[in-house]
């Protein structure tokens, strides 16, 4: 015993913040946020405007990072003016809001590597979210989703596709577990999101060959699978180098493909390539990579590796800072968020809520917005799970986070849809045929593990099958549109077609474009995020605050006052005025206004009805007779206590409202005191309520009982019933009438 710790540390142990690993900073390893003693510092020579030398090495030195970085990642012309401004003076421009976005862009890509680095860890965590509002390309927030299941079952991909776009993702990716099924996979995706939403781009994440030809054929119409590593080492290991990787971005583009690359702290790190420097510089190098290749932006932040950078001191800070390195350098930023970094809901919280405060390109590059278990790419840091509670984080601080409620009905019409499309378009083409019992299950799962049947799950030969047909016979999207069209789903059809139309136009390729619902493009070109302070940059509008605030839970007077309603009957009638009570048995139970006539349901889900009889049945058991009395001049639980105290004959009432809350008053006490309190209404059962009914007896009598005591709950009983009190409180004012002094009541019984 003497070895193991107290109970207070064994209780913290047993918490899910414990499961996270935890590191100490390592040097030598590279496992260091930012400001390695190994991190090169910030030089920059020219000559003839060409660089020969770079954060301190000569360009006969070089490796292949430098060179494409030197050569095309650098604007000599602002080079000298940019790397000579103090590093605080230089942090300090990130978040004045009286410098431009422009000039920050404009002296950021005179910067190399190592100098960008040192200005943005500088910044704190509260600099760093002001810094990312100002320097996002696009002006409008975005959402990317993740849309993948174990099976790779095709109705389901469908119907979550189409529900992934009905709560405003712009972007949804799938990948699979089974990489021949891939072509399967973006049919049926983009099948689904086509049913939901005109302009939801579509990925399949996959070996980066395939994803090409999917690409070309028309059946995906973004990328961001193209990855880069800070150190030269990493690539080789991988086949490949800065160059190669820049030929593949071309090649998506030039076929109207949407692309990103991807990179993140602790990439480097797990492959043992970090050569002694943080992760922070590592992806400054990244970074000025993807400027260097002119691809359009950057997924970062940790990515895979979060989960290692977030186990150093101030490695959530280092993620973040990746970020506003990427759009420093006038790039679209996905924002992470994307791979679960932390099993702790307020650690991962903690992560998110400075981005989703500021604002993203896309504020996570891959929300899950299926369950965990079926997330291919490993459970995200946000899942379907979080749903609700990502639109509630939107609502409670009047922020954008690309989602938007959708109704209960709507998500179930959308679902059937596009089930129903997914297996036409498939018997159409030829690639399988599903049952309607395939459909039903698909439209009603919440994930895989729901179209198991009688222990047995799709055949996967199936899915199979019908992604090597869509492979060898090159079957590609103007198949796929005319497939809905001849199956009657012309609005999904002229969708596909539009997005296909749309490649040849080749907006989309501009930086940070989405697609809003009317095929319009958002980009850093057309939509430029122009904040400048208070009262400047993007504020969502009426209809835009209107389905953020919208969320389905949210209830008002009028609603509570049907439900309440329904309850309503004819157990207590008003009997004449109330008198002073003689008898020195008499309990007086006095009514709140409401109480029978707008409220008829306690917090607790007890009827008023059934808790009256409980106190009644209490005070009968002590011999006492009660008297019911509505108190129509008072919503105050004590005033209605010590009024009823004061018509009893004992000198002891008890005070009920209409949302439960009970209380013993004595006549000859001051409002605000009583003898008695059950003040956790909805957690009340009839036993309280009879065991109070007694109590009151027993002081009437003289007697000192054992006190009635709250129930005890851990749970956020103010969280999830304050909105109802409010609301409760509203139908019991509406009855608020001194005019009509007390009345005596009667209950059936």
């Amino acid at each position: 015993m003497a070895d193991q710790p107290v109970g207070r540390i064994r209780f913290m142990d047993q918490q899910r913040v414990n499961l996270d690993g935890f590191a100490h900073e390592d040097v030598g390893l590279g496992l260091i946020a930012m400001n390695s003693p190994h991190d090169p510092a910030p030089s920059l020579v020219l000559d003839g405007g060409r660089v020969v030398e770079m954060d301190g090495r000569r360009v006969e030195d070089f490796d292949s990072l430098d060179e494409l970085i030197a050569t095309h990642g650098i604007d000599v012309t602002v080079a000298e003016e940019a790397m000579a401004l103090d590093d605080v003076e230089f942090a300090r421009l990130f978040v004045d809001p009286g410098v431009p976005r422009a000039e920050v862009v404009r002296l950021v890509s005179g910067t190399t590597p190592a100098k960008l680095a040192r200005v943005v860890s500088m910044l704190r965590p509260a600099e760093l979210t002001l810094a990312m509002t100002k320097l996002r390309a696009r002006r409008t927030p975005s959402n990317q989703a993740h849309v993948t299941n174990l099976l790779d079952d095709p109705l389901l991909l469908a119907a979550d596709a189409a529900t992934a776009a009905a709560y405003g993702f712009r972007e949804v990716e799938t990948t699979v577990p089974v990489l021949a099924d891939a072509p399967s996979n973006a049919v049926a995706v983009t099948l689904g999101a086509a049913i939901a939403s005109p302009g939801v781009l579509v990925q399949c994440s996959v070996e980066e060959a395939m994803e090409l030809e999917m690409g070309i054929r028309g059946l995906v119409s973004y990328a961001e699978t193209v990855s880069l590593y800070g150190t030269e080492p990493v690539f080789v290991d991988g086949d490949d180098t800065p160059y190669s990787k820049a030929i593949l971005a071309a090649a998506y583009a030039s076929r109207g493909v949407k692309m990103r690359v991807t990179s993140g702290a602790g990439a480097e790190l797990l492959m043992g390539g970090a050569e002694q420097c943080s992760m922070l510089y590592l992806e400054s190098r990244c970074v000025s990579l993807a400027r260097a290749m002119g691809v359009q932006g950057v997924q970062n932040g940790g990515i895979d590796g979060a989960s290692v950078a977030s186990s150093v001191p101030k490695g959530v800070r280092g993620l973040m800072a990746e970020n506003v390195m990427v759009m420093a350098r006038n790039l679209e930023a996905c924002t992470g968020n994307d791979a679960l970094m932390s099993e702790s809901d307020v650690r991962r919280t903690s992560r998110t809520l400075p981005i989703l405060l500021a604002g993203s390109d896309y504020v996570c590059s891959g929300f899950g917005s299926i369950q965990r278990y079926d997330n291919m790419f490993g459970p995200s840091q946000w899942n379907a799970e979080d749903i609700d509670d990502w639109l509630a984080m939107q609502r409670d601080w009047g922020v954008d986070g690309g989602l938007r409620t959708a109704s209960p009905a709507e998500v179930g019409r959308l679902r059937r849809e596009a089930a129903e499309a997914c297996r036409d378009v498939y018997r159409y083409l030829g690639l399988a045929d599903f049952t309607d019992e395939h459909v039903d299950l698909a439209v009603d799962a919440v994930g895989s593990k729901d179209l198991v049947t009688d222990g047995h799950e799709p055949d996967p030969m199936v899915v199979l099958g019908a992604a090597q047909a869509i492979r060898s016979s090159g079957l590609g999207s103007i198949e796929v549109a005319k497939a809905l069209l001849e199956c009657g789903y012309e609005a999904a059809a002229q969708r596909v077609l539009e997005m296909l139309g749309a490649r040849v136009h080749g907006d989309h390729l501009q930086t940070a474009a989405i697609f809003d619902e009317s095929m319009q493009v958002l980009s850093l070109v057309t939509d430029p995020n122009d904040y400048a302070g208070p009262g400047t940059g993007y504020e969502p509008d009426a209809a835009r605050q209107a389905e953020i605030d919208g969320i389905r839970q949210a209830r008002g007077v009028e609603d509570l006052r049907k439900d309440q309603a329904s309850h309503a009957d004819d157990s207590l009638r008003v009997i004449g005025a109330a008198a002073q009570g003689s008898d020195p048995r008499e309990v007086v139970i006095g009514l709140s206004p409401g109480v029978g006539r707008t409220v008829w349901q306690t917090l607790s889900g007890l009827t008023v009805v059934d808790a009256i009889h409980e106190l009644l049945a209490g005070l009968e058991e002590e011999g006492c007779i009660a008297r019911l009395v509505r108190v129509n001049g008072s919503l105050d639980l004590g005033m209605v206590g010590l009024t009823a105290a004061r018509l009893a004959g004992s000198g002891i009432g008890i005070g009920l409202q209409g949302k439960g809350t009970a209380l013993i008053h004595r006549r000859d006490l001051p409002p605000l005191a009583n003898l008695e309190l059950y003040s956790m209404a909805p957690i009340l059962d009839r036993s309280h309520y009879r065991l109070l009914g007694g109590n009151a007896g027993r002081h009437a009598k003289g007697a000192t009982p054992v006190p009635a005591r709250n129930p005890y709950t851990d749970e956020a009983i103010e969280a999830r019933y304050h909105t109802r009190v409010v609301s409760l409180v509203e139908l019991e004012r509406r009855c608020l009438d001194r005019a009509l002094g007390n009345e005596d009541i009667e209950v059936d019984r």
